[in-house]
């Protein structure tokens, strides 16, 4: 088996796409995927307005065309300014302790880019974290008092040391594939570092 970490920021629309993607190229493959955060503007950096026209600009040139050609729906949030993502990482790491990372990555993906829901709120958090069947207490508490705050930032040097600057990216085995691969390129290296 062979492991797949890959760096997104939940807040990121090429990240959504990005995890499309790899669904699709791992379908039937024998591999790990481990989610590790990477914030695009780390509080307290001011995040972007959706009505600005460096989005909508790029929503328009990039990311509708993509999200169109993979049959990806997917919306501009009208959430504004962007939320910061380090609680919905730090709830990552409490949901990745419980065996649930994976459908929690999914379901922020989910509810940012299609139901434009404000996932830097800790009440908004709390209630995906249930739907994807975690304690609401226990994971409202993780949240308020930052349990997880040292286990997040360490999670995110991780991207430091690999010299990580643009999400998503992948490791898969040894290497790093910036940006938004197609799949079956991405099928290909896979396959290519089970084979050894």
């Amino acid at each position: 088996m062979i492991s797949i970490k890959v760096f997104s920021d939940y807040v990121c629309p090429f990240c959504l796409l990005g995890e499309q993607v790899l669904a699709r190229a791992i379908a039937d493959k024998d591999v790990s995927v481990e989610w590790m955060p990477f914030e695009l503007r780390p509080y307290p950096t001011p995040t972007l307005r959706p009505e600005g026209e460096y989005l909508q600009t790029t929503w328009a040139r990039s990311v509708y065309p993509m999200a169109a050609a993979l049959n990806v729906p997917m919306v501009l949030p009208k959430v504004s300014p962007q939320p910061h993502t380090h609680l919905a990482f730090e709830g990552y790491q409490f949901a990745k302790e419980q065996g649930l990372g994976e459908s929690y990555t999914h379901r922020m993906f989910t509810a940012f880019f299609q139901e434009e829901q404000d996932i830097g709120d800790v009440e908004v958090l709390t209630r995906l974290a249930t739907e994807v069947g975690l304690d609401a207490e226990a994971f409202r508490a993780a949240l308020t008092n930052r349990t997880y705050r040292e286990q997040h930032q360490r999670a995110l040097r991780q991207a430091e040391q690999l010299g990580i600057s643009a999400v998503p990216s992948f490791v898969i085995g040894n290497k790093l594939v910036r940006g938004l691969p197609r799949e079956e390129d991405l099928a290909r290296l896979i396959d290519a570092e089970t084979r050894g």
